[in-house]
């Protein structure tokens, strides 16, 4: 029979956190565009996402490989377009 994890150490408590305090989600709603200080209110505000999926393995590795790519592509568009002008 397993232990409970809510029974667990007091290392278990050290992981993310699934609710944020107001202030840290006026400072992320600020940073995404959605709520100006200045003008909007502070009752309904709109959910933030605190917890995200965190992809690993094979999906990880393409798209890293993905983002490599773009980067390249990106680099070579811009190459090309410094050596139009010159």
């Amino acid at each position: 029979m397993s232990i409970h994890s809510s029974l667990r150490g007091a290392d278990s408590l050290k992981g993310e956190r699934s609710v944020l305090t107001r202030v840290e989600r006026l400072a992320k709603l600020q940073k995404d565009g959605k709520f100006d200080p200045e003008t909007g209110a502070v009752w309904g505000l709109p959910k933030v996402r605190t917890k995200f999926k965190v992809v690993s393995g094979k999906k990880a590795k393409a798209l890293d490989q993905a983002k490599a790519d773009a980067a390249a592509a990106q680099d070579a568009k811009d190459a090309e377009a410094a050596a139009d002008e010159a």
